[in-house]
């Protein structure tokens, strides 16, 4: 199996922090028992992109030796190509859900009529849970369309791929054959959040799907404004308390102080994070959308709790 090591997905035990002002505070007597939640989700070491994985994807740009920011610059660049050639597959043939023992080696997909011209995706990930049914025959997959210089550009922890079945580029011919690689990761739908990130680079979406109908629409605004830097927004939030406090205070609004609800949200940032631990990511920008939006949960849940 294609796999890479599944971060552990116990949380280690820290008191959630109240931030919420005194006067809203309920006494003590009558506090409810305080969430165990970690209060900072731990980065992995910084790595660079592995030249090995890289010269299995695009030879040319590991044998010329190209700085990893300036590939990744370069490939955001052709996400829009690249996200054409993914639409360019008919979906009807790509299977929503397949288990494990049914994945085909190769997947052929035919081609839509206007797919001439695009960069069509040279792999199927087939996702599926990590853990105990990593070895599960029935386990469920999803699988994604995927180029393989991408995920070697922004997934430090993955292997070399194979070799596509045929050259990679403008699509010529009636199907695309893909080969199919089983994942292991530790939260499958959280993978659908890296997949449109890593050829979109949208950290307003990143944040929209952790959060959804959650954060207030001028912040998501800011962040997909292409004249301010998303990750300039994303730092400056982390920095201002007050920014933080007013992000979580309309979170905690649009989930009606529901616990629960509240809950749900930061189980998808959890996710999310734990993939992206898996997978080798080390992408300022994704991390700090992460670190934005736990902190907001963390005190959306301070203020829920306080009411």
């Amino acid at each position: 199996m294609f796999q890479v090591a599944a971060h552990p997905q116990t949380f280690p035990h820290h008191h959630l922090r109240h931030d919420a002002p005194p006067q809203h505070r309920r006494p003590a007597s009558s506090a409810p028992a305080p969430i165990q939640l970690p209060r900072t989700l731990a980065r992995p070491a910084f790595a660079d992109i592995a030249r090995d994985a890289l010269a299995g994807a695009a030879p040319d740009l590991a044998a010329a030796g190209v700085p990893d920011e300036f590939i990744r610059h370069g490939l955001r660049a052709k996400g829009p190509a690249m996200l054409a050639g993914i639409s360019a597959l008919a979906p009807s043939h790509i299977p929503q859900s397949l288990p494990r023992s049914r994945l085909p080696p190769v997947l052929s997909v035919p081609l839509r009529a206007a797919a001439h011209g695009v960069a069509l995706p040279t792999h199927a990930l087939a996702v599926s849970p990590a853990g105990k049914v990593k070895d599960d025959a029935d386990a469920p997959t999803t699988l994604y369309p995927v180029h393989a210089v991408v995920l070697a550009a922004h997934c430090t922890a993955l292997p070399r791929m194979p070799r596509p079945a045929g050259p990679a580029g403008p699509a010529s011919a009636a199907h695309a054959a893909l080969p199919v690689l089983p994942l292991a990761l530790p939260s499958p739908p959280a993978f659908a959040i890296i997949h449109a990130w890593l050829y979109a680079a949208r950290l307003d979406a990143v944040l929209s799907s952790l959060l959804p109908a959650a954060l207030p629409s001028p912040f998501l605004a800011r962040l997909a404004d292409p004249a301010a830097p998303a990750l300039r927004t994303l730092e400056a939030a982390l920095a201002a308390r007050p920014t933080l406090h007013a992000l979580a205070t309309h979170v905690c609004a649009a989930a009606a102080g529901n616990l629960g609800a509240l809950m749900g949200h930061a189980g998808h940032v959890k996710e999310l994070w734990q993939d992206v631990v898996a997978l080798g990511i080390c992408d300022a920008g994704l991390w700090a959308a992460i670190d934005v939006a736990w902190e907001v949960v963390l005190g959306a849940m301070n203020l829920a709790a306080a009411q």
